[in-house]
Parts: C-alpha cells; structure tokens; sequence
C-alpha cells in the first residue's frame, strides 16, 4: 500500500468522531458553526488518526496557501553574513510559526532575480509579501502591486511616506541618532562626525538627518558614506581621520560599521574613547558587547520588528478572507521606539 493511500481520510476522521464529512472540514480549515464540543470531537479524532489536511483541497475552500514570501533586496552573502537579517527573520518566523503559517524566503541580487522573484508572486503560491532592505531604484514595490499581494514593508517607503494604505513597519531612526549625537555633545565632544549607511536607503537617510538636526550645519568633511558593513565602516573612518584629524567623536549608522570605524581608530593609534568616542546604532549583540571597547550604541528592537510585520500582515489577510468582520483598521505604518545603550566606548 502506498503512503499516500495509507494516509487517514476526512471520512476515517467523520467516523472517528461520530460526526459529518461537513462538519470535519469546517473544523479543519477553521470555520465557524461548530459547537464546541463537535469541534473538540474532530480535534480529538485528527489527534488520534494523525490526520494531516490535503493542503491542496484546503487551499480550494479557504483561498489560502497559508504561506507568506519574505523577500529581502540584498544578495544572499550580505544576507548571510549579516546577523541584523537573522535577527529580523527570527521575529517574522516565530509569528508566522504560531498562525501555522510557513516562510518561503526569496532573495534578489540582479535583474535577473526580479524577474523570477515577480513570476512566483504571479503565480499563486503565497498569500501574501513581507518586503524589507529596499533600495531607491528597486523594482519590486512596483513588482508585487502588479501581483495584487497584501504586502507589509520593513522600513519606511521611500516612494510615498507611507501614504495611501502602504502597510510598514520601521524604527525610530531619525530619533535614536539625534539621542545619540546628543549625547556625544554632553560628554564635551565637538568635532562628531558621522559614518551614514547606504544613502539609497530610507533609514540611512532619517539617521543623516537625525545627525543634521543636532549638529545645525555639520562640517561636509565630516560626514562620509558607507553601506551598512564592517568593511565600509573601516573604510569610512580612515577617510574621515584623513580629512579632520581633529576629530573627537563619530556616529555610525549600525553597529557593524562602528565595529569596522574601532579598527580603524586603533591602526591610527586613537584611544577610544579618551581621543575619539565611538556610538552606533541597533544594539547588535554580540557585537556590540564584543567590541574593544564595549560599544555605546541605540537600540532598536529588530526581532519585534519582523514579528510586528508578519501580525500586520496576517492580520490585513484574515480581514480579507472575513470582509463583512468588524475590526479596527490596521495603521499604515508604525514606528518603534529605541533606546541609548551606555557603555565603554562614548
């Protein structure tokens, strides 16, 4: 006998139970109208036979795959290597593991990957989109309205501001570096410079600007691009310490490249943070416990942020499945607060 075959029926679970083929399936895809006590027969029966749904049928009653495509714009190296992805697919992960839903993770890199990426969103597979680490000129916004997915984005949109029902879910980035620059200039400090991430992004632009509102028209000199890595943190401050030797702190746009700005600062013989004092930005643990010294960073809670996209989202799909059930509007965006952590390095 097959596996297939030998697989227990809705029929075997009717008869376990002593109820209708009808009323098993509305148990089993979650519909209302059963009484209690039918419904925890069925639940008793599918326990006993180890029933497991034809997912395919399933999908016919409820319109639901009951899976949801997390796309991440930045290729698979960066992905990996970058514990703040792991982080924000932790809290999406356990959220769409507690709603029995299941994450299929698409990631682009070129052109190429768009394509493929916009002809599985168009075939059918997933209820919906979680999107975050987008770029200015990146296609997929336009990619996923053509599909007509639900979709929550993780960071705000540079396109609209949120406006006209784009669901997002973001930190407080402009804030947590005004927090942190303010308080560099209560240790004494002056001549702050700052490392930005990638400018064709939306939170390396709020952090900039959060650093202009404190500073009031900061020295350009002082101001250098990098792009959310170790190595372009590194690269940043040899470039910043060459033009203003003077220097006396530096704001860093995540905490690996502060991590990268501290071995820059050592090989040039700075002390930090008697010469130089050193803040970043997300809390990254390990890192920022690790680094020598101990970083004084701003906190951002990463994996509340994947969880609070992922709830947005199920929660913009069960209203469509249930269009006549009152409930409040979900927000369009919602903004999460940080925190400055102290420690040795400012």
């Amino acid at each position: 006998m097959s596996e297939t075959a030998s697989r227990p029926t809705l029929e075997a679970v009717a008869a376990r139970a002593g109820v209708s083929r009808a009323t098993v399936s509305r148990v089993v895809n979650g519909s209302d109208g059963v009484r209690e006590p039918l419904a925890e027969r069925v639940r008793r029966a599918v326990d006993e036979l180890g029933y497991v749904p034809n997912q395919a049928a399933r999908s016919l009653v409820t319109r639901r795959h009951d899976a949801v495509a997390v796309i991440v714009a930045e290729p698979e190296t960066r992905v990996f290597a970058d514990p703040f992805f792991a982080r924000q697919l932790r809290g999406i992960s356990k959220e769409l593991t507690a709603h029995d839903n299941q994450l299929v993770l698409l990631l682009t890199e070129d052109r190429d990957d768009h394509a493929r990426v916009a002809r599985y969103l168009a075939g059918g597979h997933v209820d919906g989109a979680l999107v975050f680490s987008l770029h200015v000129d990146d296609p997929l916004p336009g990619l996923i309205q053509r599909a007509g997915l639900p979709t929550v984005f993780g960071g705000r949109p540079h396109w609209n501001g949120g406006e006209d029902g784009v669901r997002y879910v973001d930190t407080d980035n402009r804030g947590g570096a005004r927090d942190a620059v303010r308080h560099l200039l209560g240790l004494g400090r002056r001549r702050i410079a700052h490392i930005t991430g990638a400018l064709d992004q939306t939170s390396a632009v709020d952090r900039l600007d959060g650093f202009r509102d404190v500073m009031a028209d900061p020295d350009p000199a002082l101001v250098e691009e990098g792009d959310f890595t170790a190595a372009s943190g590194e690269r940043a401050m040899r470039e910043l310490l060459g033009r203003r030797a003077d220097l006396d702190a530096v704001f860093a746009g995540n905490d690996l490249m502060a991590a990268g700005a501290l071995r820059a600062l050592r090989e040039h013989g700075r002390r930090v943070p008697d010469d130089v004092a050193v803040v970043g930005f997300d809390d990254m643990l390990p890192i920022a416990e690790q680094t020598e010294p101990p970083l004084t960073t701003v906190r951002q809670d990463i994996e509340e942020m994947g969880r609070l996209m992922a709830r947005l989202l199920l929660r913009d799909l069960d209203r469509g499945a249930a269009p006549d059930q009152a409930a409040d509007p979900a927000p369009s965006g919602v903004v999460l607060p940080v925190t400055l952590v102290r420690r040795a390095s400012a």
